[in-house]
Parts: structure tokens; sequence; C-alpha cells
């Protein structure tokens, strides 16, 4: 009787897990067939930053002051040079890249040699593919020959790394989190669990390392062997990706998994400045204009529920399958 409770105890799990997974599902679909087409929007930055100054200036200069201040405001010249900004705040599965590829075509659509691009970058990393195309849209911006700077105001780790040593120019703030050059994958299995519960899972393959390791099925030491083998390639792949582009790195030193404070990326050449991404707009609005530029996906409140369940189930994925991530 007491296996017979523990054996139905765990079916109710199962069905329940399976359930959930089948709504979290038809959640993805209905999201994906109803999600409409983005759009791109612009904010002039410097106009913002004018307008700022402008007020403060009313109140704290009397009128012929600040007339004065006024007109020789206006007497400045328009200035040539563009910047323009893009934020990427990236997460696990590295979705954010949709909107990130739609915004660096609107600025090559216009940029020139003079012009600049500024990437406000915040990512912990994620999985490899997705990092690998957001690594390859700012190289887009490279290819044309137009400035590209990355600023890092907390995190840009792993993955989120390898998109900043694409740029020109590193800045971070000096607690900012660097580095983490490293690979890591992790998974759970089940086998023992169903096989205390008397349930096999048969698992078919053409290739010999078509499934190294699973989730369900019993692991071997071939197999495990062959995953490690694997990690170790792609760490070979990232070392390579992040020296070619920061040739003066000493790349055994840095890509040993860890990260590092700014202070101390600075000082392994991982940055070239200690400055926040604010400072540094400050500076660019005095000589150029500063536009920022957002891809932005309008939803409906049922969409929003579907994107918020195919994210965390994506996350779940992740973590069950096997995947490798640049963390």
């Amino acid at each position: 009787m007491e296996f017979l409770y523990q054996y139905g105890l765990f079916l109710a799990k199962t069905a329940t897990v399976v359930v959930a997974i089948a709504v979290i599902i038809v959640l993805i679909v209905s999201a994906k067939h109803k999600a409409k087409k983005g759009e791109l929007e612009f904010n002039e930055l410097s106009e913002d930053y004018r307008t700022l100054t402008d007020d403060l200036q009313q109140q704290l200069l009397d009128k012929k002051a600040y007339k004065a201040w006024s007109k020789q405001q206006k007497q400045q010249d328009e200035p040539k040079q563009r910047l323009f900004v893009l934020d990427f705040n990236g997460s696990m599965d590295a979705h954010e890249v949709e909107a990130l590829r739609e915004e660096v075509t609107a600025v090559l659509a216009v940029a020139t040699a003079i012009d600049e691009v500024l990437i406000r970058l915040e990512s912990p990393g994620g999985v490899v593919h997705g990092y690998g195309l957001a690594a390859s849209q700012l190289d887009r911006i490279k290819q044309q020959n137009i400035h590209l700077t990355v600023a890092v105001d907390k995190v840009a780790a792993s993955g989120g790394y390898m998109m900043a040593c694409i740029a020109d120019r590193i800045i971070a703030a000096p607690f900012a989190i660097l580095g983490s050059i490293g690979v890591v994958a992790q998974l759970p299995n089940f086998h023992k669990l169903l096989k205390k519960n008397h349930i096999d899972v048969e698992q078919f393959t053409a290739g010999e390392f078509k499934r190294t390791v699973t989730v369900f099925a019993e692991n071997t030491d071939k197999g495990r062997e062959k995953f490690q083998q694997e990690l170790e390639q792609t760490h070979v792949l990232f070392k390579n990706f992040v020296h070619k582009h920061r040739p003066a790195l000493h790349i055994d030193q840095v890509a040993t998994g860890e990260h590092w404070f700014g202070y101390q990326a600075l000082e392994l050449k991982l940055v070239d400045q200690l400055q926040t991404s604010d400072d540094y707009l400050v500076q660019q609005f005095r000589c150029k204009k500063v536009v920022q530029v957002k891809y932005q996906i309008k939803r409906k409140l049922a969409e929003k529920v579907g994107l918020a369940a195919s994210t965390a189930f994506t996350s779940s994925l992740n973590t069950l399958s096997n995947l490798s991530f640049w963390r």
C-alpha cells in the first residue's frame, strides 16, 4: 500500500507538471501568433539635456544673466557629429537580440564614419548561440567603420563580456562586474528516481554522440567525457574571440572563469576607462547630437502574459537541457 501511495503521488506530481507545461505552450503559441510588429522609437537625449540645463539656469540666474546665457547658447553651431545610444539588458536566453538587430539596422541606415554608437550594456551572460548572435550585431557596426563604445554600469560577464569586447572602447563603473570568461553547463538527472519507481526511459539516437548526457536516461562515463570535451572546445573558441578583439589582454590570465570589479578590470586591461555611462553622455552632449534608438514591440495584456510564460518556460528548459552557457 505504501508503494502504491508513493507511486500515485509521483504520478500526480508528474501530471501537474505536464499540465502546467501544456498551458504554458498554449500561451507561448498564442503570444507568437498575436504579437504585433514592433516599431522604432527615437529620443533626442541631447535636447532633453539642453532643456534641463535651461530650466535650471532660469531658476538660478537673474533675468539679465539668464538672457545673456540664453543668447550665447543660441549662437552655438548645431553639432555635426551624432551619437546613437542603444540599450541592451540581456537575459539568459538573450531574446533581446531580436530588438538589437532592428536597432543596429536602423543606425547603420543613416550613420557615417564621423558618428559614434554607444551601447549601454548590462548582462550576466547566457546561452552560447544567443550571445554569439548579439556579439555579431555589434560587429556589424565595426564593419561599417563606425566607432563603437560600450558602457558597463553594473555587469557584463561571460556572454555579456563577449559582446563588450567587440567595442573600440569599453568604459565601466568602478564596481561594475566584468569578465567571467568561461563556460558552464549543468542539468539534473532523474534516472535513479525513475528507476526506484520502476519507470523505464528509452532513448533512441542515430550517431554515437547525438546525445551525450540526458535528464532522464542513465548517463555514461563516455558521454560525460565527450560533453566535457565540447565545453573545453567552446571555452577555447571564447578565449580566441576575446583575444582577437582585445589583443593586449593576457588571455590565459583572465580566461579562468573569474569575474572582476571595474578597478581590477582596468588593471587587467579588460576595460579602458573607469567612467559611468552618465558621465560619458554629459561629455558628449557638449559636442554631439545624441539620439537614443529603441525597438519597441506593442503588446496587449494577453500577449504580455504569454511572453512572460515563454521566458519562464525557456529558462526552465535551459536548466534542464544539454546547453552550454557563457558563465
